[in-house]
């Protein structure tokens, strides 16, 4: 029988602030741990709302016979270095995070009346869907795009890129890019050519699922990328998201060396030629030896783009003709060719006719790992001599991303292909390895 003299819990329950972490048992014993979000618009009275540690959201009825407590904040992460030796620094008390958000399922709900997913708008809505996103330091966000990632345009990368600075120039210790994951990787390797003097990390996140549906990996992956972004003893660009199964390991990726390669698993991206540059695991975050330190700045963003660039994936019964159209109006173009980095011998023409008007055509391979190489087969030494330039082991989107940035620092053919063919982010890698793991 309910004891008429013990305190209603809802009236307290429902003054708490998004964000705050409770545990609530109900006079059955069954007790749920979580952080508070907003409340539906159809939800019934007493209704609260929690985001469980596992990414599920569940709506508790509050009854008078229910209990709760506040639970306390997580304790800092602890930091690093790959052999675990020396502590990396630790940002100082105070020290706030600029997060750029862009749109994409990072930056979205679920609409509970259309059954659609639309974008969360403003720092508010932002704050609420991600309540958690500030207890461990301020969290400035700034609104940039509200698009979905396949709307992205290399001129958004120019323009993201001013606002990166601007943050820094700001006093920001680290910036978080929300950002969609479809073309995450174009936007990163972009911002790493773009980008120079960093005196923090620039950390792009994404999620796979929005933060409102079961088992979202964006509010786990915010998260981290903001404990990277404020404590990371990193100067350049990186991605991250989640490292397989585990709730709590990520990985951090060179911005130019990552690639999408799942359409939905939230452990989507994966560094090409080597492992990660870095980890989060819980509470304690590695960095790999080959990591750019901060730079003593000011951050600058050494535009300008030219977007007369192109990317044509070589593939069996391409026809001469429709390649040469896709290259008429261009001023370079990446190919990402079979093997080491072939095409059909039917396509010598029309490269040796672009690069006699002066059109830089480059050469990847669409494998992903290896390198492109001229010299094993007859193929490739041909389109050496017809004038391509061989990128290497540069992932096509990272090729094409540096062309359109080649473009717009070089007038002549000669001036961008010396461009394409000198290191500028740790691009190029020295030494290729199948491990997955430190």
């Amino acid at each position: 029988m309910l004891d008429p003299d013990r305190r209603d819990p809802w009236p307290e329950l429902a003054v708490l602030p998004m964000g705050r972490r409770v545990e609530i048992s109900d006079a059955g014993g069954s007790t749920w741990r979580g952080t508070i979000v907003p409340h539906h618009d159809f939800s019934g009275a007493r209704v609260l709302q929690l985001k469980l540690a596992s990414g599920y959201n569940v709506g508790l009825k509050i009854g008078r016979d229910f209990a709760f407590r506040i639970v306390e904040e997580a304790a800092p992460t602890r930091l690093s270095n790959v052999d675990g030796t020396v502590p990396l620094p630790t940002a100082p008390s105070g020290a706030w995070v600029a997060l750029l958000t862009t749109g994409g399922t990072i930056a979205s709900r679920v609409d509970y009346e259309t059954g659609g997913v639309r974008p969360v708008k403003g720092e508010a809505e932002i704050l609420a869907f991600y309540p958690e996103l500030q207890h461990r330091g301020p969290v400035r966000i700034v609104p940039v795009f509200d698009r979905l990632s396949e709307e992205f345009r290399p001129e958004d990368w120019a323009e993201l890129g001013e606002k990166v600075v601007e943050s820094f120039h700001a006093g920001a210790v680290g910036v978080v890019i929300a950002h969609g994951t479809d073309t995450l990787g174009f936007t990163a390797a972009a911002l790493s050519f773009l980008l120079v003097n960093l005196p923090g990390p620039v950390v792009l996140v994404g999620a796979q699922r929005s933060p409102d549906r079961p088992s979202s990996d964006g509010p786990s992956n915010l998260d981290a990328a903001v404990q990277v972004a404020r404590n990371g003893g990193i100067g350049e660009v990186v991605v991250l998201m989640h490292a397989g199964l585990s709730d709590t390991r990520f990985a951090v990726h060179r911005g130019n060396w990552v690639r999408k390669m799942h359409s939905s698993r939230r452990d989507a991206f994966e560094s090409r030629n080597g492992p990660p540059i870095g980890w989060l695991e819980g509470e304690v975050f590695t960095l790999g030896s080959s990591v750019r330190p901060p730079a003593v700045g000011p951050a600058r963003c050494d535009g300008p783009l030219d977007t007369h660039a192109g990317l044509l994936w070589f593939y069996p019964g391409l026809q001469p003709e429709r390649a040469a159209g896709f290259v008429q109006d261009l001023r370079g173009v990446v190919l990402a060719g079979t093997g080491l980095g072939h095409v059909s011998s039917t396509h010598l023409p029309w490269i040796r006719e672009a690069i006699g008007r002066g059109v830089v055509v480059a050469m990847t391979t669409q494998c992903l790992g290896g390198r492109a190489d001229p010299y094993v087969y007859a193929t490739g030494r041909e389109l050496l001599h017809a004038g391509v330039v061989f990128l290497d082991d540069l992932l096509p989107e990272t090729a094409y991303a540096k062309m359109v940035w080649a473009l717009g620092h070089a007038v002549t053919p000669d001036g961008v292909t010396e461009l394409l063919r000198a290191p500028r982010a740790e691009e190029f890698l020295d030494r290729h390895t199948g491990e997955a793991s430190p």
